[in-house]
């Protein structure tokens, strides 16, 4: 529930392109840098996008910047559950497509190259959610299909 200090403030000058960076689906770092822009300013529509990151967006650490900034703002959220098995419905499937679709002596290089070029919203999620892992982790899906 919205009061009315909400309605007092007025949105920023770049709000627009604000808004187009919070749903950057291909660059969780856009995304993150949104919420903490937005979350300068409380305003309805902002709570709106930054409730929507908190809920859905498949990078927790974006999920977490949306609830911190809106708990700051008052609204009485939850905090996002780190704890989910997998960020996209289907990944291992469609890794194995992306795989079979290279030729049978390609590199492990050749699989990630292609991987950011098909499924940028993928490798966008999944390098945001492991970060320092994420190789490990994609290399472990690559060659748990080798065999």
């Amino acid at each position: 529930m919205l009061n009315e200090e909400t309605a007092v403030n007025e949105l920023p000058e770049n709000y627009e392109e604000l808004k187009r960076e919070a749903n950057r689906s291909g660059d969780w770092r856009a995304r993150l840098a949104a919420v903490e822009a937005l979350g300068e300013t409380k305003h309805a529509k902002i709570i709106d996008i930054l409730t929507r990151l908190m809920n859905s967006d498949p990078v927790y650490t974006v999920q977490e910047a949306a609830y911190r900034k809106l708990a700051a703002f008052g609204e009485e959220v939850k905090a996002p559950s780190k704890n989910k098995p997998e960020l996209v419905k289907g990944v291992s499937k469609i890794l194995i497509r992306i795989k079979k679709s290279l030729p049978k002596d390609h590199s492990y290089e050749d699989f990630k190259e292609k991987l950011q070029k098909m499924r940028v919203d993928i490798y966008d999620a999944y390098e945001g959610e492991k970060g320092a892992d994420f190789d490990t982790w994609l290399m472990k899906m690559w060659s748990a299909e080798k065999k």
